[in-house]
């Protein structure tokens, strides 16, 4: 067929139709340079796009983090994606207001703040001291530039600066503090009785005309969501990777062109003098800091101590106490500049001054630690992981076009695809629009799933990239719409909760007669008869003894009188009711050697709720729309 149009498409009518597909194609591409209908927006704000795109990558940050504060205990499904979702997408417009409102205020961080606070930042130290590789790796495994980084730090440095404001101006009197700690350091007498709610559970069985009332009642609650189940092909590196044929004389290659990977490369011990200077730094800053690096270079020269002039001029945080020592460090890690003057050092030699994009180095080689290289036979095993890695990634992305391309050919069939690029069909368990597990935890995961395209018209789904290496196709097996649950099938379930409603109205309902008998003058222990009387106690705001309902009823109930008292009723978990008689409170003792750490926290509170405050109001008198349907999401 090709041949035939090549034999064809002749003279003027060739070149016809080729200007004709060329204009579309040249539009596209200038439609690409300015950025029209390139990227979905999932907020404004005033006038300012947040992407879904920058919103795609902040879910992902925070559910790193996540991964990362929860360790073993993070589970996907003990979070709901649109929920957070929301929240981050909330976050990135106030960030945006903060950033604008700063703006306007004339708030800024300059480089040196910037990199100042990235040398001092622990996440990016080891051993106490900023580590280059330390910070390359941090970012990489972020997906983020420095430059993205850097820019990150500088918005929230500006940020910070607001936040300060608002906190200098917070304050407490100290009569206030003095009230505080009394009623903080507060504790009441009293004694109590516990009604049981299980004690007035009913014995005879509901009717099912009761039951049927409170079905059709509440048949919002007994709602099974949409869902789906889906059969897809899943392909990452690790997969290309095994399809690979291997053999010694490969692997023996990629040894010997790759020996650092199998071993301890060669590291230099350095210390350093750091001027701080910046990339972008006016030229009369640069001058300064020039003169300065060479000032300290002469006192060198006249035979003053390194690491004394380390730690009295060095502007890095990181290193300036311990004489500018960085510790061992190999190729590959620190600015190419710097990097490169220590590798021409020879060990005990100064090196002149050394322009990075920190700014201007004096730099000492104390020490080499020579590399060493396992043997081939001895790193077999380490070689062909390392090689199945590098050349996987490389052929998933010719696996991905092809699975892109015949899941496209024969949208109605994964076998196909499968059985040509030697993949297993998998199957979901069930999927609803919010949420999933696995793979089908990703929003853009369901959001396929649920498209017209393969839902309505049974196609395969277009390739659907999960990260950098692995994507997916799928197809729907099964398709349930959203319904009520039958009636036989929640029987036993509102049964359940009729009982435990009417045992909780005839608790209460016991409680406030028993309470009415106290008012009246009974005794406690009178009125508790059969139930167990606890104390009489004395507690605190914090006291865990008594449950967390009876505390927080007690402490709202009046003060008695001189010699008397104040009865009271608490609903504790599960319908119980707690009758309580409070006898006495006891004012808290003001500390004064605790006031000031008190006033401190107290203003630290007082700062956050009137940054809120101040959040609240640039919201509120901002236009600020919302694009993005977060509910399906």
């Amino acid at each position: 067929m090709l041949q035939v149009i090549r034999d064809k498409a002749q003279g003027w009518i060739a070149w016809a139709i080729v200007i004709l597909i060329s204009i579309p194609f040249a539009l596209w591409g200038i439609q690409s340079y300015l950025g029209v209908g390139s990227e979905p927006v999932a907020a404004t704000v005033n006038g300012t796009e947040i992407t879904q795109r920058t919103l795609d990558n902040q879910f992902q940050r925070f559910r790193q983090q996540l991964r990362e504060q929860l360790g073993a205990g993070y589970r996907p499904e003990m979070f709901d994606d649109t929920r957070v979702r929301k929240e981050v997408l909330n976050r990135l417009i106030r960030d945006e207001l903060l950033q604008q409102t700063s703006n306007r205020m004339g708030l800024r961080a300059g480089s040196s703040m910037i990199q100042s606070t990235i040398l001092s930042m622990p996440t990016f130290q080891k051993d106490g001291r900023y580590d280059q590789q330390t910070y390359e790796r941090a970012l990489r495994l972020q997906g983020i530039s420095a430059a993205g980084f850097e820019d990150r730090v500088r918005r929230a440095l500006v940020s910070e600066q607001l936040s300060q404001a608002v906190q200098v101006g917070s304050f407490i009197t100290q009569e206030e503090l003095d009230e505080r700690q009394r009623l903080v350091k507060q504790k009441r007498e009293f004694s109590y009785f516990v009604l049981p709610a299980s004690d007035f559970k009913l014995t005879e069985e509901l009717s099912d005309d009761e039951i049927r009332s409170y079905y059709e009642a509440n048949e919002s609650a007994f709602i099974s969501p949409e869902k789906v189940k889906v059969e897809y092909i899943l392909l990452d590196a690790t997969t290309a990777g095994g399809t690979i044929d291997v053999n010694e004389e490969i692997l023996r290659g990629y040894y010997e062109n790759n020996e650092d990977e199998f071993g301890l490369p060669e590291q230099r011990q350095a210390s350093h003098i750091l001027i701080l200077a910046a990339a972008d730094a006016e030229q009369n800053a640069v001058d300064e800091a020039q003169a300065k690096i060479d000032a300290l270079a002469e006192r060198l020269s006249n035979g003053e101590s390194f690491a004394e002039l380390a730690k009295q001029n060095s502007q890095d945080p990181g290193s300036a106490a311990t004489g500018g020592d960085l510790g061992l460090f190999g190729k590959g890690v620190m600015d190419p500049a710097f990097e490169a003057a220590v590798f021409a050092l020879e060990e005990g030699e100064v090196s002149e001054p050394v322009r990075s994009s920190f700014g201007f180095h004096l730099i000492k080689l104390t020490g080499i630690k020579d590399g060493s290289v396992k043997p081939f036979d001895e790193a077999r095993t380490q070689v062909e992981a390392a090689y199945r890695k590098f050349e996987g990634e490389r052929l998933y992305f010719e696996m991905a076009e092809q699975l892109a391309d015949l899941s496209y050919e024969d949208p109605g069939s994964l076998e196909p695809a499968a059985s040509a690029l030697e993949l297993d069909i998998q199957q979901s368990d069930w999927i609803t629009r919010e949420q999933g597990s696995g793979v089908f935890a990703k929003p853009k995961v369901r959001t396929a799933t649920y498209s017209d395209d393969v839902l309505k018209e049974n196609n395969n789904s277009e390739l659907i990239e999960i990260d950098g290496t692995s994507s997916l196709v799928l197809r729907v097996l099964d398709h349930q719409e959203s319904s009520v649950k039958p009636l036989d099938e929640v029987k036993d379930q509102i049964s359940e909760t009729l009982q435990q409603q009417k045992a909780e109205q005839q608790t209460e309902a016991e409680a406030e007669k028993r309470l009415a008998e106290i008012t009246a003058g009974s005794a406690l222990s009178d009125v508790a008869g059969s139930y167990a009387v606890t104390g009489p106690l004395s507690v605190d705001r914090n006291d865990r003894q008594i449950p967390p309902g009876l505390s927080s009823a007690l402490f709202r109930t009046a003060k008695p009188g001189a010699g008397g008292s104040t009865p009271g009723s608490a609903k504790l978990a599960g319908g119980d009711f707690a009758i309580y008689l409070l006898t006495g409170v006891t004012e808290g003792v003001v500390d004064a050697e605790t006031n000031q750490q008190q006033l401190d926290s107290l203003r630290r509170m007082l700062a956050r709720d009137h940054y809120e405050m101040v959040l609240n109001d640039l919201e509120s008198r901002a236009d600020v729309e919302i694009l993005l349907n977060t509910e399906s999401e």
